[in-house]
């Protein structure tokens, strides 16, 4: 029998038995489409009241385009209001107690080394994964070029670009305190256009992946370092608001720092009311900026074809302060503007389009949520819900509450210092946790030991009364206590 023949005949066998490619390269690629593409955008420190949620003053018309093709979720919670362990959290799955992530230099997988992340279980599934900028954690603008706290095992592909704004970061105009670069109140209206940005790399770097993998299934996230300070944007962004009297000032409040616990009252800068405004005028300007790199990565979709079968989710990693009770401003604590953030969810699988949701959610629900639209199981031990029932009836039930929680310093009266007994002296960093209910947040430190608050967001929506020592309320705060110490237990697997 000749070579010929017999590879004729092994060739049948194998087709027989499976082995073998049957379908053309084009077959394939059209049998691939099937599978929902899913495209992760990421904001960096972005106010929820400033996206796609009714501002007055702020123009964000491509976060508002996308709000309208999918759910967007009023009441989104991160489970830390710090860059690196939220990031951590929501890309495993997993609540910061579990990965032990709670600083900007601990990487998850110290703590959880087999942790199967989100684009992780994309790979795993076939998918191309790719990120491009931020998404785990790097320090922005230090690490803005690198690789960071990235994790190799997520990703097939990673991109760091690096633009114009790292050789402005001389140019600043500084407000409030002297402050290391990336916990700055600094800003810049740069003459450069957005191409030149990093941020408008980011995005460049995006549709040009599309293009590539528009063929196949691809997980491809893109992670834009706006509007995290320092405030750089060009021009023309800045000359959108240029009408400063109309950007809000904080005025200080001593009263409202007496009814909290001292665990709770984080840092006040105290900037006057010209600097104030000056400061929200460029970070208002930081998120027109990026609002219009994602309008770019929409327009690319659009133009591919892709927005009908590709999951799009907008999120940013927490919430942020602009001044606001007695002069906080940015994170890194346990009230609503430190913890809540925006999130939409669009595109293949969602049903109820153009509606908002106000139930209580937790980012940690996006890990679920995402691999259920697109028909993969995620490991058993993750922590988070899919919010697919609020994505097919916004107004569903939903009997959970989100949890939040953060380290910090304080001042133990009776420490010893210098061997006097009395005095005062730093203590560890304890733990605080926020529990928040569709009418509560629950907030304790040190187990309560070190204070406890509660608001009522239906009658105090900006946390301005702490109802936590009336005994009025004493039943609601027992309740909600005995509810966060449940939800800090692990999930039964």
């Amino acid at each position: 029998m000749s070579r010929r023949a017999l590879l004729a005949i092994a060739t049948t066998l194998l087709m027989c038995l499976g082995a073998w490619p049957v379908s053309s390269p084009r077959v394939a690629a059209q049998a691939g489409r099937a599978r929902p593409n899913v495209l992760v955008i990421m904001a960096d420190d972005l106010n929820v009241d400033m996206a796609a949620f009714g501002h007055p003053i702020v123009q964000t018309p491509n976060i508002d385009r996308l709000a309208s093709r999918g759910v967007r979720f009023e009441r989104a919670y991160a489970q830390y209001a710090y860059c690196n362990p939220s990031r951590a959290s929501y890309m495993t799955g997993l609540r910061p107690d579990t990965t032990r992530v709670y600083d900007l230099t601990t990487h998850f997988r110290e703590a959880v080394p087999d942790a199967v992340t989100l684009p992780q279980l994309f790979m795993n599934a076939g998918y191309y994964a790719a990120r491009v900028g931020k998404i785990y954690h790097y320090s922005n603008p230090g690490g803005i070029g690198t690789n960071g706290l990235d994790d190799a095992p997520s990703w097939n592909t990673v991109v760091n670009p690096r633009g114009i704004d790292k050789d402005e970061e001389s140019k600043l105009t500084f407000a409030g305190p002297s402050r290391a670069l990336g916990s700055s109140l600094s800003y810049y209206a740069s003459p450069a256009p957005d191409a030149q940005h990093t941020d408008g790399l980011v995005a460049s770097e995006v549709v040009a992946m599309l293009e590539r993998h528009r063929h196949r299934p691809f997980f491809i996230a893109a992670g834009f370092y706006r509007p995290h300070c320092p405030y750089i944007a060009p021009k023309k962004y800045f000359d959108m608001y240029p009408d400063l009297a109309r950007m809000p000032t904080h005025e200080y409040s001593p009263l409202l720092l007496q009814q909290s616990p001292t665990a709770s009252r984080g840092v006040s800068w105290n900037i006057p009311d010209g600097e104030q405004r000056e400061v929200i005028r460029a970070y208002y300007a930081s998120i027109t900026f990026m609002d219009a790199q994602v309008g770019r990565v929409l327009d690319a979709l659009d133009r591919l074809n892709l927005a009908d079968s590709t999951i799009v989710v907008f999120m940013s990693d927490h919430g942020y302060h602009t001044g606001d009770h007695g002069g906080l401003w940015m994170k890194q604590g346990l009230l609503e503007r430190s913890v809540r953030t925006p999130v939409i969810v669009a595109g293949r699988g969602v049903t109820a389009r153009g509606q908002s949701s106000g139930r209580i959610v937790e980012l940690l629900d996006l890990y679920p949520t995402i691999a259920d639209l697109a028909g993969l199981t995620p490991p058993a031990r993750i922590e988070g819900r899919s919010l697919r029932p609020l994505l097919a009836n916004p107004k569903a039930e939903w009997p959970h509450g989100a949890m939040s929680q953060t380290l910090r310093r304080v001042t133990l009266p009776g420490a010893r210092a210098g061997g006097a007994a009395g005095n005062q002296a730093p203590s560890p960093s304890v733990q605080g946790y926020a529990l928040r209910t569709e009418r509560w947040r629950y907030i304790e430190w040190d187990e309560g030991r070190l204070g406890q608050e509660l608001y009522d967001a239906l009658s105090d929506p900006g946390e301005l009364r702490n109802l936590a020592g009336e005994a009025f309320y004493a039943n609601a705060v027992t309740g909600l206590k005995e509810q966060l110490a449940r939800m800090r237990q692990p999930r039964a697997k």
